[in-house]
């Protein structure tokens, strides 16, 4: 059976759980603010912010310095109401110019485990080899796309004797062959989110 190449990044993808177990489709909902003007593709991660709300996470390389950087779930698409007064459900949320009432589908299950494509800084796909099963990566914020509603995110290629870095949000617990692009190059890699939010003992802030 052939399989289709990987020619971009497309986001993190629930397939199952870390212990193996199938993914079922749980998600939770969470509000976005009426405030919040980002778009937040499917597949993008998310972090839980003050209010109770959700934003596009800030993480790249760097999981547990500030909250704008924490990883709380992966957005799997969202219901809004439009400028028309229709309740949508969408694959992306598009600000909140064009959305109010806003509730996102988040994947925050802490052992949930994530198909993703490999990149460059660029967002131009490459290979990693099987060495990568057990290295901390980070992750490349690419352009979602408003046609698909699919995120941009990628994670990047380890740096020579730096995987192994804490702070890093994702680990590669197993490599894809479907789409192998030889005996031992891999476009994409299985990962789950490092330190997530609801496993931090460090919370939010709160006000009532």
């Amino acid at each position: 059976m052939a399989y289709p190449s990987v020619t971009a990044p497309y986001g993190l993808r629930p397939i199952n759980s870390v212990d193996g177990k199938p993914y079922a489709g749980a998600t939770r909902q969470l509000p976005i603010a009426s405030t919040y003007n980002t778009p937040i593709f499917n597949g993008d991660i998310v972090a839980l912010v003050d209010g109770g709300t959700i934003a596009v996470s800030g993480v790249t390389n760097d999981s547990t310095t500030s909250a704008a950087n924490y990883t709380y779930g992966v957005f799997m698409g969202c219901q809004y109401v439009n400028a028309q007064g229709q309740t949508v459900q969408a694959q992306y949320y598009p600000g909140n110019a064009a959305a109010t009432s806003a509730i996102g589908y988040i994947v925050d299950d802490p052992m949930a485990a994530f198909q993703v494509a490999v990149v460059f800084s660029n967002s131009v796909v490459t290979t990693v080899n099987q060495s990568i099963v057990g290295v901390n990566m980070a992750i490349d914020q690419g352009t979602g796309s408003t046609t698909t509603g699919n995120s941009g995110f990628g994670v990047l290629v380890a740096t020579d004797n730096a995987g192994n870095a804490a702070t890093l949000p994702v680990r590669a617990v197993s490599v894809i062959p479907e789409t192998a692009t030889g005996t031992n190059a891999f476009t994409e890699v299985v990962v789950k989110l490092n330190n997530p939010q609801i496993l931090r003992p460090t919370a939010i802030d709160y006000a009532a």
